[in-house]
C-alpha cells in the first residue's frame, strides 16, 4: 500500500482558514496556529451573537413602544394587553416603525386599546 502524506490536503486546508482570517491584527491572520485559535473564538461569537442581536433588538422596541405610548396616556403592558384583547396581530417591530414613520396611525391605535 502506498503513503499519503497529505500534503496537498493540508495545503489546502491551510490556505482555506487563513483565507476567513483575512483583515485580523497581527500575527492572527498570517501564522497558522494562531488564526485557527482566533478564528474559532470569532465563529463562537458570532453564532452566540446572532441570537444576542434578536434579543437586543425587541429591547430596543419594547423602549420606543413605551416611550411613545407613555406620551399618549398609557403604558407598555397596558398597550400589548390591550392588543391582545382586541386581536390585533402587531408585533413589536411594527409597533416600532408605525411610531417613527406613521405617528397618527400608533396614535389610532392607542385610542382603540383605551376603548377596551
Amino acid at each position: 500500500m502506498t503513503r499519503v502524506k497529505k500534503g496537498a490536503t493540508a495545503h489546502k486546508h491551510r490556505k482555506h482558514l487563513l483565507k476567513h482570517a483575512k483583515g485580523f491584527k497581527y500575527g492572527r491572520k498570517s501564522k497558522y496556529k494562531l488564526a485557527k485559535d482566533a478564528l474559532r473564538h470569532a465563529w463562537t461569537y458570532s453564532y452566540r451573537d446572532r441570537k444576542v442581536k434578536k434579543r437586543d433588538f425587541r429591547q430596543l422596541w419594547q423602549l420606543q413602544i413605551n416611550a411613545a405610548a407613555r406620551k399618549l396616556g398609557i403604558n407598555y403592558s397596558q398597550l400589548i394587553h390591550g392588543l391582545k384583547l382586541k386581536k390585533a396581530e402587531l408585533d413589536r417591530k411594527i409597533l416600532s416603525e408605525l411610531i417613527k414613520k406613521y405617528p397618527a396611525v400608533f396614535e389610532t391605535i392607542i385610542e382603540e386599546v383605551k376603548k377596551k
